[in-house]
């Protein structure tokens, strides 16, 4: 019988792990994938971070690398497997657990590779677990090449002749930068419409204006961090209107039904498109938490992490308190507090 269990090996169970290893709990991390950082090297190749490196610091151990730099998607990764090392983090991989049931007074967490036992849990899942891709995407022939932005790496994937990027994020944006910047045909389908912030202003980088500001560190539950959370957040680092004036970009807004290969848009009725890269999101799913109660948005009812339900804890989720929670540096704030009220209740120091 474990004291903790930690679901999730990537910046949100790592950091947890760290203050429960100050407290002495015994404690396991699992996670599904084959190696510490998975969840990072399994995105697009060309992926980096667009916070520099002095503000990706987990606790207790400073990013690797010069202030200024932003990071690639190998270099977390590896930050990771020293952050591991550094504080002898016990992680078992290649453990997906199916469910977890509270029973008594612990939890039991069932997985093809064994069951477990902890009297508390994290979960530390993040906030991308189903893909989505609107229904019609079915309906489009299979001689169209699809697929989500969670499984894209580079432009090598798609087979010949025009694309269509779905999704008006960073991650719609950089991926249509990287598709369309070799003069293939490309179609934009998504908002125009979006506020884009450099990465750097006045010679101090973006984030540093989000910290000394205050930007960051707004709660969910004040007026202005309610506005913020609402609404649509901006495209960092892009160059969006660049991009969307290259002659061989066309933006047809939204995509809005399909019938084998003709694609209806607002704009325009398409039929000559081969691949479609669809950065359109994720949709959360705790169904696996047996009892769990859940908010409108599909996210579960806590206060900062602490659940409604008795030694059941989140963190990494996006807003679990500020806008910095969804960050990688962002993410000691609210592990130092989770710590604190687990501190509370079993009576230890932090």
């Amino acid at each position: 019988m474990l004291d903790f269990i930690v679901v999730g090996a990537a910046q949100a169970g790592l950091a947890m792990s760290y203050y429960l290893k100050q407290q002495g709990h015994n404690f396991l991390v699992v996670d599904k994938e084959t190696e510490i950082g998975a969840s990072w090297m399994n995105r697009w190749d060309s992926l980096t971070l667009f916070t520099p490196s002095e503000f990706n610091n987990m606790p207790g151990m400073e990013f690797p690398a010069d202030k200024g730099h932003y990071p690639s998607k190998t270099e977390v990764a590896g930050y990771f497997k020293k952050y591991v090392q550094n504080f002898d983090i016990p992680v078992q991989l290649e453990t997906y657990i199916q469910k977890i049931t509270r029973v008594d007074d612990h939890f039991l967490l069932k997985s093809p590779q064994g069951d477990l036992k902890a009297r508390n849990v994290v979960i530390a899942t993040g906030p991308f677990h189903i893909p989505y891709t609107p229904a019609f995407s079915k309906k489009i022939s299979s001689e169209v090449f699809q697929i989500h932005s969670n499984y894209y790496k580079n432009p090598d994937q798609l087979q010949a002749g025009p694309a269509m990027v779905v999704g008006a994020g960073d991650s719609g944006f950089q991926i249509l930068d990287e598709i369309s910047e070799n003069d293939r045909k490309t179609y934009f389908s998504g908002t125009t419409d979006v506020k884009v912030l450099p990465q750097e202003i006045m010679g101090k980088t973006l984030w540093w204006w989000f910290t000394k500001s205050g930007f960051l560190s707004f709660s969910r539950d004040t007026w202005l961090g309610k506005k913020i959370s609402n609404s649509r957040q901006p495209v960092i680092g892009t160059d969006v209107k660049g991009i969307l004036a290259r002659e061989n970009v066309t933006a047809v807004g939204k995509t809005k039904d399909a019938e084998n290969e003709r694609i209806l848009t607002e704009k325009e009725e398409l039929r000559d498109i081969k691949n479609i890269v669809w950065a359109t999101g994720y949709r959360p799913n705790f169904e696996w938490i047996e009892g769990l109660e859940l908010a409108k948005n599909g996210y579960p009812e806590h206060y900062r992490g602490v659940s409604n339900m008795e030694g059941l804890y989140f963190i990494g989720l996006p807003w679990l308190h500020t806008r910095g929670s969804a960050t990688l540096g962002g993410i000691k704030k609210d592990a130092a507090y989770l710590a604190r009220k687990i501190a509370e209740k079993h009576s230890v120091l932090v």
